[in-house]
């Protein structure tokens, strides 16, 4: 069954290129490719430890992506990561 989202990007091309063109830009972004690579590395790290499965993620106690110390690591499921709320970083105007 398809999501509901993937049915609206079918049905509007003008919507999808205006996400996907979005998204290309989101993750070109200086941010995200430092969250990104910080993110592998906690990853390639915590492989060396314990294997980390394909339904596992690794975890940051703090929330700190950069920070991948031994200590604020942890192997998760992925769907227990995902739940996890996230802190809202917004700008103030």
């Amino acid at each position: 069954m398809a999501s509901k989202s993937k049915e609206y990007y079918d049905k509007n091309p003008k919507a999808k290129a205006k996400k996907l063109k979005y998204d290309k830009e989101y993750q070109k972004s200086k941010r995200q490719v430092d969250n990104r690579t910080s993110r592998n590395a906690a990853r390639n790290e915590m492989k060396k430890k314990r294997k980390v499965g394909k339904t596992q993620d690794v975890h940051h106690k703090n929330g700190n992506p950069k920070d991948n110390r031994p200590s604020n690591l942890s192997v998760i499921s992925r769907s227990k990561n995902r739940a996890k709320k996230k802190p809202c970083k917004r700008k103030k105007k």
